[in-house]
């Protein structure tokens, strides 16, 4: 292609050449396809590779390499988000100025609590002192056996239910809430995923808000393997990028008008 236009670009007189030449770089810059090139660092400023990044205008997804490069379709005036368990979720409008330049995104982590560490005093030798200083007031005692009673406690499945009007019941042979000698049922594991997640994430997929809990009961029954995660009462980050898996195959499907709710 390049020699063709080379030997036709040599015939024409001098008058036709810069004519020739304008509308030869008109052509290539109105096919060229567009894209977005960037890397995405933490604050440490190591690579984060898997974190998904999203078009908001043409819902294009991609995910970063091992080295944290991307590479996306998009144009002026889009807006990129980038998406990691474990950082804050960051936003990245597309301008004239950094169209033809990589786009350097830097995640920070998320807050998380960290346990209490209660700092006991020494013994003085002070009888009065040291049981004051050692024993809990009875009131104290009273609020965290409180506590304790409620956080074993098992949810009642009918404060979860669904509100009239919010979604309607999944048909079929319904989900497995688990055996007794688990600690977690799928309640259970539907409220961890929720809370970790977030509503954001579902409804950057198109899942109504008042359909989450509905949706998250759909990608389950799925066949998202979840027996340990019962059985102990524990969801780690590996199991939560697996159910982040389970979402991205099942979420066309849950969209299809075709599909039962």
């Amino acid at each position: 292609m390049k020699i063709i236009l080379v030997l036709f670009y040599k015939k024409l007189p001098v008058k036709f050449k810069l004519l020739f030449i304008f509308f030869t770089i008109f052509f290539f810059k109105v096919n060229a396809q567009s894209y977005i090139f960037g890397k995405v660092d933490s604050e440490d400023g190591v690579e984060i590779p898997d974190v998904t990044v999203i078009n908001i205008r043409t819902d294009e997804r991609v995910i970063t390499n091992n080295d944290g490069h991307f590479m996306i379709s998009g144009r002026v005036g889009d807006e990129l988000r980038f998406v990691k368990l474990g950082y804050e979720r960051i936003n990245k409008k597309i301008t004239s100025e950094n169209d033809n330049a990589p786009v350097n995104i830097i995640l920070i982590k998320a807050a998380t609590l960290i346990a209490e560490v209660e700092i006991k005093k020494g013994i003085t030798g002070d009888l009065k002192m040291d049981a004051k200083n050692l024993n809990k007031p009875k009131k104290v005692e009273k609020l965290i056996n409180e506590i304790d009673r409620y956080m074993v406690r098992k949810s009642d499945p009918r404060i979860l239910a669904a509100r009239p009007g919010e979604f309607v019941q999944p048909k079929g042979q319904g989900f497995s809430v688990g055996k007794v000698k688990n600690k977690w049922d799928d309640i259970d594991l539907m409220n961890y995923i929720k809370t970790n997640l977030g509503d954001t994430y579902f409804t950057d997929l198109k899942i109504d808000k008042a359909n989450i809990q509905h949706f998250i009961f759909y990608v389950l029954a799925g066949g998202f393997e979840r027996k340990n995660i019962l059985k102990y009462g524990f969801c780690s980050d590996a199991d939560m990028y697996r159910f982040q898996g389970a979402v991205l195959s099942r979420v066309a499907s849950y969209r299809s008008p075709q599909t039962s709710k």
